[in-house]
Order: structure tokens, then C-alpha cells, then sequence
């Protein structure tokens, strides 16, 4: 469920400004509307985040892959080492940038000079001094045999790029009427030996980056504490920071009182705290019921068993406004049918339970806290075999092999070895009905929060489309004789479409709500369309657990000459293989196609837009 919220509004006199905040941060229930902050303390503290988690992701790719057993982490350093310790990672990451740099253009430079041998500039001047100027220069056999007459060369040698020489001139300059195609050898700063020299201490210098990086590693515990520092320091001042001030009385009058207040939200069940605490310390406080235009965080309050959807919740980001329903349950319940009819494969299922039991008891064993994401993954793992073994798919054995008490338990209208074209047929038409069922549960949860109003009558009318639309795609997809478009179906999409082309949009009127739908009557005409392609959409379960058991059977009969000849190893390697793509593939279409019915398709019925933000009370946390 949304935890029904509070909008308060406290005040504090100036003077008392940062031990209050202080206390309220101790307190950690009161979510604080965010304000513009941009003082130099909160620039300066924000720099100093962005150096330390750079610094730390840096670090962390230069983590021992393995922990050397016996060896103690070094103990944190101070807050001031630490931040000595980050400007030390950040310099010499940006010295290893600069060597790479450095040792690309020489790399480039010497290569250069690979035809001209180890040339050095010294040898040149010498002979400027003694009056013989040189130019080495290449171009062109054609252009080198077609200069000038009193252009005097010396020929090196033929290359890949043309024809090596030296211009002898009477001066330090190269003469005027040289062809453009005559490419003139900028010469090295001293010597190619001193900058292949060069090259070899920046290449010592790049190589010990890393051994001096995982060294410094092992100091990434003092970075996360200054992390958390930082950040709770940076929380702190931005929330001081935007805090409005009032001034009573003259600028110039001393006695004059100056508060400062700030607008936050609490959950209702912790308000008592929060106003024994503002009697306790002398804070005027007003609490009030949230308005409509108020953004008020979303705290959501789960039971054990629907919070399993929590992980999966997280990752995607979404999170429901407040104003907005709570579809956790039906999320848990759809997902997990959606992820078993995707995966299609007992066998499949079997390893994910497995794998997730092994992990719940590794994590017991060792006295930690087993993440829910643990039982998540056994949830989905038991969801895969139940489907599986109703459907008789065990990684994708042909039936005939698979041990008949397990036949026994599966469903002969769905199960593999009943004819492919009435099984689809019904497999098919189980997706459909199960769509329905799923998006009629979002218009009845939507029907029940507009039920004091005139608008829960748009509902019934969306439910009456849906049952009429149900029946339009069983005819036009699974049997249009069993399924016949008849009087009924047209009445209910018709008497559907009437109720909530009259109410969905009721505010203060039928007139008023006739008048909104007629402005967008294109998009009330498609939204009949919609239904129908909503419905349809929910094939997919049955067309990516098709292709997935495609995929398993094929493997297995790739791999099946090899298990019985002098190769099973290959054809064990085969199968591993196959089967864990395909497990891959499974894993990329849940997140396509299974989360997508329902932060889409569901979501789109039930009203829900995910536009909301997560609960996040101002404490000791430091989370920014």
C-alpha cells in the first residue's frame, strides 16, 4: 500500500537554524521538499564528492580479483589523509592520461623516422656551423628526377613512400623553387636514440600505474567512509541552504527576530513523533493534508510476501505517484506467470530454484541477511517449474523420454506431447484469456477508487469493451466459428464504448464530460483499437516460449550423436552451451516482453504513469 502522507511546515528561529536541522535529522522521518542551494560551501562539498567517487570507481577496476587469505585491510585513515588520498589517485591518473598521450605521439614520431635511421639533430647543426646546410626530405620518384638542376641532392635510398635525399643549400633555408610535392623531414628535438629513450621510461612509468593503483585499492574502505561524510555533510547544507528566511522588525534593529522555515512531508503514522518533538523543542509546526499540485514523495509499505517484487521494482526505477494505485500484488502475481510461461522449461526453472536455494542457505551460513532478491529468484525458479511440468517441457527432451509419473502431472490440453496444432491452439488462447483476466483486474481496481463518482462508470464501460474485444480476437485468431462475432459481442463493445466515451472524463458534469471526449474524439475512437491491440499483445507469451523451446530441442539434437560416441565431451560442451544462451535469450525477453504487460499494458488500464518519487527522509544517512 502508499503510505497516506503529511505536508508540515516547521519553524525554527535563525539563530537555532543548525542545531534544529541537527535534531530533525535525527529524528529521519520528515522527506524535505527540495529547494534551489548553490552556496560556496555546497559547490566546494560537491566537488569534493565528485573527486571521491571518481577516485573510487577508478580504484575498483584495480580490485584483486582474489582476497589474499590472512591479509588484514589497512585501518581507515583520517578525513583529511582521505581527502590527500583521492587528490594522490586522481594526480596520478591523470599522469598515466598524459604518459599514454605522450607515448602515442612519440610512438608516432619515431615511426616516422624508421626509414631515416637513427638521426640526430646535433649532426645537423654541426655542419650549419661549418657552413654546409642539409634538409633531408622525401618525395616522389617522378618529382625527384624531374628537379630543378641547381637543386643539389644526395640520394639515401628508395622506400615505401617514395625517394629518401638530402638538400645541400648555401644557406640555412631550402630553396624557393622546391616542388610542394617535396616533403621536408622535421627533425627530431634532439636525437631518435633520446626519443626511443624517452618511450622507454614513459612505457615503465604506464606499466607500474597498475601495480600502484591496486595498491592503493586496498584503501578504497577509507573512500567509501569519506563518501558517506561528504554526502551526509552535503545533504545537510543544501537542505540548510534552502531554507526561506523571515525577517520581523529593521535590518538595523538588533532585538529584531529572524526565523527560517522548511516544507516537508511525513508518512501519517509518524507524525506523533515528529509534533512531540517540535513541543520539545519550542518549533512553531503546521501539519495539513497534501493539495493536488503538491509533489509528494511515494513511500510504499509491503507485506513479506508481495515485497519479492522489490528487487525487480528497484532495478527498473519505477516508482508510482502518490495519488496513484499500488499494483505490487498484482505486479508479484503477473510477473511471475508471465516470467514461467517465457521461460517454458521445468528443467529451466529447476536450476533457478537451485540456484537460489544455494544462496539463501550460503548467506544464512554465514549470519548475514539474505537479500530479497534471493527469494525472488526462487519465487520465479517455482512459478518456471509449474509451468513447465504443466506444460511437459523438462530442457526441451522430446516427450517420449520424459519418465511417465512426471507426464502424469502435466495438462494434456497444453502439455507437449498432445498434437502441435491443438495445443498452440490452447496455449494460445490461455494467453488471451489470461490477458483479459489481467486487464480487467486493472479496470476493477480503478472502478474501486472512483467508485464515490460518476467516473467508476467509465470502468464498467472498459470492462464491457474488454469481454467484447476478448471474443474478436479469439475469432480472428484462434477459431472464428467457435468464437462467432454475434450480437452480444457488438453490444458490449458498443455499450462499452458509450459509458466510457460519456464518463471518463467526468469532472463536474455529463455535459462537461461529453464536451472533453468529444475534443479528443480521435483518440477515444482509438482507444477501441487499443483495446483490441492490448489484448493481442499478450500472444507474445506464447510466441517466446515457443521459440525458446525451439531452441532447447534443437541443441538437444545437436548435442545427442555426440553423447554417445568417443566425442561426449564436446557434445557435453554443446549442451552447456546451448542451453545457457538460450537461458540468456529468456532472461533478455522477461525484460522486454514480461515487464513490459505489465509497466505497460496493465499499467496503462489501471491509470497507473509511474510518475511519482521515491520517500526519502532527510537523516543520517547522507544520501543525496
Amino acid at each position: 500500500m502508499i503510505v497516506p502522507m503529511k505536508k508540515v511546515t516547521l519553524l525554527v528561529l535563525k539563530k537555532e537554524q543548525r542545531h534544529a536541522l541537527k535534531d530533525l535529522r535525527s529524528l529521519g522521518l520528515v522527506h524535505i521538499e527540495d529547494r534551489p542551494a548553490n552556496g560556496a560551501l555546497i559547490n566546494e562539498l560537491r566537488s569534493e564528492k565528485n573527486d571521491i567517487t571518481l577516485a573510487m570507481s577508478l580504484l575498483t577496476e584495480y580490485l584483486p580479483k582474489k582476497e589474499k587469505k590472512g591479509v588484514t585491510p589497512p585501518s581507515l585513515l583520517s578525513e583529511e589523509d582521505t581527502l590527500t588520498f583521492v587528490d594522490s589517485v586522481l594526480s596520478l591518473t591523470s599522469s598515466y592520461k598524459s604518459n599514454m598521450e605522450e607515448s602515442a605521439r612519440l610512438s608516432g614520431e619515431i615511426a616516422s623516422y624508421a626509414e631515416w635511421g637513427e638521426i640526430n639533430t646535433s649532426d645537423f647543426t654541426f655542419l650549419a656551423e661549418k657552413g654546409i646546410y642539409l634538409f633531408p626530405a622525401s618525395t616522389s620518384v617522378k618529382t625527384y628526377n624531374s628537379l630543378p638542376k641547381d637543386i643539389k641532392t644526395i640520394l639515401l635510398g628508395h622506400g615505401k613512400t617514395g625517394v629518401r635525399f638530402l638538400i645541400r643549400s648555401e644557406t640555412n633555408a631550402l630553396p624557393a623553387d622546391l616542388p610542394q610535392d617535396v616533403i621536408p623531414l622535421k627533425l627530431p628535438e634532439t636525437s631518435v636514440k633520446a626519443l626511443k629513450e624517452k618511450l622507454k621510461s614513459l612505457q615503465a612509468k604506464i606499466a607500474s600505474y597498475k601495480q600502484e593503483m591496486t595498491k592503493m585499492s586496498a584503501y578504497l574502505n577509507s573512500l567509501h567512509a569519506l563518501d558517506e561524510v561528504v554526502s551526509k555533510k552535503l545533504q545537510f547544507e543544501i537542505v540548510h541552504d534552502g531554507m526561506q528566511t523571515i525577517d520581523f522588525g529593521d535590518q538595523d534593529d538588533e532585538e529584531r527576530v529572524r526565523l527560517v522555515w522548511l516544507t516537508g512531508y511525513i508518512p501519517c503514522e509518524d507524525e506523533a513523533k515528529l509534533s512531540s518533538l517540535a513541543k520539545e523543542k519550542s518549533w512553531a509546526y503546521l501539519s495539513q493534508d497534501p493539495e493536488e499540485d503538491d509533489s509528494v514523495p511515494t513511500k510504499i509499505k509491503r507485506n513479506k510476501l508481495v515485497n519479492l517484487i522489490s528487487p525487480l521494482i528497484d532495478f527498473l526505477g519505477t516508482v508510482p505517484g502518490y495519488t496513484e494505485p499500488d499494483i505490487s500484488l498484482w505486479f508479484l502475481l503477473f510477473f511471475g506467470i508471465f516470467f514461467a510461461m517465457i521461460f517454458g522449461d521445468a528443467g529451466y526453472g529447476a536450476v533457478l530454484l537451485l540456484i537460489a536455494v544455494i544462496l539463501i542457505l550460503k548467506t544464512k551460513a554465514k549470519k548475514q541477511k539474505v537479500p530479497t532478491a534471493f527469494y525472488m529468484f526462487g519465487y520465479l525458479g517455482f512459478m518456471t517449474v509449474i509451468w513447465g511440468t504443466l506444460v511437459c517441457n523438462w530442457f526441451g527432451m522430446p516427450t517420449e523420454i520424459v519418465p511417465a509419473f512426471l507426464k502424469k502431472l502435466a495438462v494434456p490440453a497444453i502439455a507437449n506431447f498432445t498434437p502441435e496444432d491443438i495445443r498452440n491452439q490452447n496455449q494460445i488462447l490461455l494467453c488471451f484469456t489470461l490477458g483479459l483476466t489481467q486487464l480487467m483486474i486493472a479496470h476493477i481496481v480503478s472502478l474501486f477508487r472512483n467508485i464515490k463518482s460518476p467516473k467508476f462508470l467509465a470502468d464498467v464501460g472498459s470492462l464491457s469493451m474488454l469481454g467484447g474485444m476478448y471474443f474478436v480476437v479469439l475469432n480472428l485468431v484462434v477459431d472464428s466459428q467457435k468464437y462467432a462475432i454475434n450480437n452480444a459481442v457488438l453490444l458490449a463493445i458498443g455499450v462499452g464504448f458509450a459509458l466510457n466515451f460519456i464518463f471518463v472524463n467526468y469532472s463536474t458534469g455529463i455535459v462537461q464530460a461529453i464536451l472533453e471526449s468529444l475534443k479528443n474524439i480521435i483518440n477515444m475512437l482509438l482507444g477501441v483499437v487499443n483495446v483490441f491491440a492490448d489484448i493481442m499483445s499478450y500472444i507474445r507469451l506464447w510466441a517466446v516460449g515457443l521459440a525458446g523451446g525451439a531452441i532447447s530441442a534443437t541443441v538437444n539434437e545437436m548435442a545427442g550423436p555426440a553423447l554417445g560416441g568417443v566425442i561426449i565431451f564436446a557434445g557435453v560442451l554443446l549442451l552447456l552451451f546451448g542451453h545457457g544462451l538460450n537461458y540468456i535469450m529468456n532472461v533478455l525477453s522477461v525484460i522486454v516482453h514480461g515487464v513490459r504487460l505489465n509497466t505497460l499494458e496493465f499499467s496503462n488500464h489501471v491509470g497507473l504513469t509511474w510518475s511519482g518519487f521515491k520517500y526519502e527522509p532527510f537523516n543520517d544517512g547522507g544520501r543525496i
